[in-house]
């Protein structure tokens, strides 16, 4: 089978082929097109097949990875969106939570009101109410809907949100609704609430309805777009889209439910980072994947992803109620520009010189000084290296890079200021380390640090350092990691109904038939999708409180039947889950299911394993490559050493390597500072043991405290 994986990112589109048959695989990296993201796409596709010298249209599996829709949100150019509501709540979208930002400033602006979904014009009422518990108080004014409806389309919206008050309990009023306006306005994307997110929670509901239906007609024609081109290019299966729950979706799901690709790109980082250090025998797993733009930072205790509490699901400032794997992100990346601010305060990102004009190295026209300029002065980066496989970098622009902008401005030379950009980017990362590990109760001295993306092998030692990281693992391709963990993914839809239904005095009737419907769905969306039964697994989720909290937390349910026992089993499983979130549980209080979920997971084809075994020369010598000084931080000081640079394909399994040193690789550098041994393991990956480092370093402190 030749299945194929395709990572945007906001500077390099990632890919990664593999003919599973002949245990081959291919990785390719492009300059992205912020303008167009499908023409990267493109291009990497006839540039990757090309080299393995086959067809498009002998692919058989396509997995994408995509930041369209998160862009779109960033940058507020989405869709002129209308919505239909419930007369009397037009603005909910306005008034949201009551919350701010900064509590105690009389001057801000609300970013939902600066940059509203839907204009307060477009938001228009009809007469009909639901109750709480299904009933209709109020009947829908069909009339009045069609009226609205073409005052919508008069306003030339291109979208439509259809949002009512309980209709996750009934929703007979948008369904009728939507046959109106696909009646009098076919032409219009639809986000009815009822398809979109049938839960509890008025105002979470219509923003993340309103979300989808701003992100909706750009994402689609995007889809729509690339499938067209590819498949003139001859490719003849469809795509597959990576979502935030870190499961995939078919081109249509996606198309239909934009919505669930908003963290689409970092989460298939976390899962590539998470397989390599699975391999390499870690469970504990802190995943850094620093690319052009952005580092993103997930954390994996025991090698599971995190899910974000459902009311800490935003993008942006947009709350975004789906699934999405707990994953933070800064603009920390290897085309952040480092710059002294009009308070004369030296700071790096999150601005970035991107794809184009890029790093002053590129000579592609960029005069700004990124990270990659400054690893580049430090040696990190060797002049005969090129990166991506293509680009001669230019270390003399570097330098002038960083006399102009940063050396001239606080008195300093041009090395001292390259070396306090990597130094001030170090410590953002570490501290967004901290604030996913640490402050979620995780000590990351017991986790083992993957560094992928590009930019991640030249800074995890140094980050590793700071968090008392006892190994890094760097992955066979750490810059094509993301697009590697397409690969490793299967397709998972989450089917969601809000029950509200007491566990300690249970109706085990309607918990029963709540759960077969949405297995019922579960089973008719994979078996759509061409799956059939046997590469079906479902799984069951209950969202639980005790009585009188206001916030849930998602448990595991079993499988079997539901009866006491089964009962029994998910408030025990409540209760844990409680104590392991606050430290504390209440085994006499009333447990609530307030949502119960089904995980309707479509196996896919599993990933054949590739084998390194023959990598590497067989007369193999690190007395044969060259050395090059190499700057580090030995003691608080800049000291230079020799450093030796080595070809990773070049060494072979088993190897072990005493710092310093440079790998250097088509899709990434790797730094081993002194002190710290890599070891090259049957699986490609790079482990880099830190604990000499980290006691000469511990050691040192101890004697400095013991001396004051």
């Amino acid at each position: 089978m030749i299945r194929l994986g395709v990572d945007v990112g906001g500077t390099f589109t990632d890919l990664v082929l593999t003919l599973e048959e002949s245990d081959q695989s291919w990785v390719h990296k492009v300059p992205s097109t912020p303008l167009d993201p499908s023409e990267a796409v493109i291009n990497g596709v006839t540039e990757i097949c090309e080299m393995a010298g086959i067809e498009p249209s002998e692919i058989e599996q396509f997995f994408h990875g995509t930041t369209v829709a998160t862009n779109i949100v960033l940058e507020h150019n989405g869709a002129d969106v209308g919505m239909i509501t419930t007369e009397g709540f037009r603005d909910i979208l306005h008034i949201a939570r009551h919350k701010r930002p900064y509590n105690f400033s009389l001057y801000q602006d609300l970013p939902w009101q600066k940059y509203p979904l839907v204009r307060r014009r477009n938001r228009l009422v009809v007469p009909e109410r639901i109750l709480a518990t299904g009933e209709i108080l109020t009947p829908l004014d069909e009339e009045e809907t069609r009226r609205q409806v073409r005052k919508l389309k008069e306003a030339k919206v291109s979208s439509i949100a259809v949002c009512f008050l309980y209709s996750f309990k009934n929703p007979k009023h948008e369904d009728r609704v939507k046959e109106i306006i696909q009646e009098e306005y076919p032409e219009a994307y639809l986000s009815i609430s009822n398809e979109v997110l049938p839960q509890y929670r008025e105002y979470e509901r219509f923003s993340t309805v309103a979300l989808n239906a701003y992100i909706g007609p750009k994402t689609s024609r995007y889809i729509q777009r690339l499938e067209e081109v590819l498949k003139k290019m001859g490719l003849k299966t469809s795509i597959n889209l990576m979502q935030s729950n870190g499961g995939i979706a078919t081109a249509q799901v996606a198309a239909e439910k934009p919505i669930s690709l908003l963290l689409s790109g970092p989460v298939a980082g976390l899962i590539g980072g998470i397989k390599a250090a699975k391999k390499a025998n870690f469970d504990n797993i802190i995943t850094l994947d620093i690319g052009g733009t952005s580092a993103d930072i997930g954390v994996a205790p025991n090698g599971n992803m995190r899910m974000r509490h459902l009311l800490d699901t935003r993008i942006g400032q947009y709350n975004a109620m789906v699934p999405m794997v707990d994953i933070d992100t800064i603009g920390a990346g290897g085309g952040s520009i480092a710059y002294v601010d009009e308070g004369g305060i030296f700071r790096v990102g999150p601005q970035s010189a991107g794809a184009d004009p890029g790093p002053a190295c590129y000579d592609r026209g960029g005069t700004v000084p990124t990270s990659t300029d400054a690893n580049v002065l430090l040696g990190r980066i060797h002049p005969q290296s090129r990166l991506a496989g293509s680009m001669q970098i230019k270390p003399e622009l570097s330098k002038k890079a960083f006399d102009e902008h940063i050396a001239s401005k606080l008195q300093i030379t041009p090395l001292e200021a390259a070396a306090g950009a990597l130094k001030i980017m170090t410590h953002n990362m570490v501290n967004a380390i901290e604030m996913n590990s640490v402050r979620k109760g995780y000590d990351p001295r017991g986790f083992t640090l993957v560094a992928a993306g590009g930019a991640g092998p030249l800074f995890a030692c140094d980050i590793a350092e700071e968090l008392n990281i006892p190994y890094v693992v760097v992955p066979p391709y750490p810059g094509i990691t993301a697009a590697m963990g397409l690969l490793s993914t299967d397709i998972a839809y989450e089917k969601v109904h809000t029950l509200w239904g007491s566990l300690t005095n249970p109706d085990i009737a309607s918990i029963q038939n709540v759960i077969k419907k949405l297995e019922k769905e579960s089973l008719k969306t994979l078996t759509d999708d061409g799956l059939s039964e046997a590469q079906i697994v479902l799984k069951r989720v209950c969202d639980c409180r005790y009585a009188g909290q206001g916030y849930e937390l998602r448990v595991d349910a079993p499988e079997g039947e539901i009866n006491e026992e089964w009962i029994r089993e998910v408030i025990k499983r409540f209760h844990q889950t409680h104590e392991r979130e606050y430290a504390s549980q209440f085994p006499d209080q009333e447990v609530v299911a307030i949502n119960v979920r089904v995980i309707g997971i479509g196996l896919v084809q599993p990933e054949k394993e590739q084998s390194f075994l023959d990598q590497g020369k067989d007369d193999f010598n690190v007395n044969n490559y060259p050395s090059y000084p190499v700057y580090f931080w030995v003691q608080d000081k800049l000291e230079k050493q020799d450093s030796t640079f080595i070809n990773r394909e070049d060494i072979p399994i088993g190897t072990k390597l005493l710092g310093p040193a440079v790998i250097q690789q088509k899709d990434s550098t790797t730094l081993i500072p002194p002190s710290c041994t890599a070891t090259f393991d049957e699986y490609g990956n790079i482990v880099i043991d830190m604990k000499k480092k980290l006691s000469t370093k511990r050691s040192k402190e101890v004697l400095a405290s013991l001396t004051k």
